[in-house]
């Protein structure tokens, strides 16, 4: 196997693990009277990470990869395995507003607001780069930075009360 398709292969299913995770996760903090908030801005989000992945599948996955680049991503998947780790059952890819939760001030929440966000804006840019992708590094992490600024406002309404 190439090692380009190697690493989108690990990255797709990464991605379809985490999704699982957060629909497990998601249906708990509903039955615990969790309720959604902002979600007109989900399916943009969807939209926007399902293109990104086909994107770099369509022009990377015969591509030589920029080892750096590489590595740096490869750290950058120690540091969402440290967010999803001290979420835990929190974790989703929606926002959830659960009434009585507190907010989480330990892991990388004691250095950071939002390091899930800042850990996605890295890897938006970084995957196309493994590549060689540097146009798609440039549109997509634009584009995810407008998204994720929406994103942020709606969370920052939710847990403004909770500071």
């Amino acid at each position: 196997m190439l090692p380009a398709v190697a690493l989108l292969v690990f990255v797709t299913l990464q991605r379809g693990a985490e999704l699982v995770w957060g629909r497990l996760n998601e249906a708990r903090l509903r039955a615990m009277g969790g309720v959604e908030v902002g979600a007109r801005h989900y399916p943009v989000i969807v939209l926007l990470h399902a293109s990104w992945l086909a994107w770099v599948w369509l022009k990377g996955w015969d591509r030589s990869l920029v080892w750096p680049w590489v590595i740096l991503f490869l750290v950058l998947q120690g540091a969402r395995v440290w967010v999803l780790a001290t979420l835990g059952r929190r974790w989703t890819t929606r926002v959830l507003f659960v009434p009585g939760e507190t907010l989480v001030k330990r892991g990388p929440f004691r250095f950071i607001p939002h390091p899930n966000y800042t850990v996605v804006v890295l890897e938006i840019v970084v995957l196309p780069l493994a590549f060689g992708l540097w146009g798609a590094a440039l549109i997509f992490g634009l584009v995810n930075l407008a998204v994720l600024t929406w994103r942020i406002r709606v969370e920052e309404r939710v847990l403004a009360p909770l500071r």
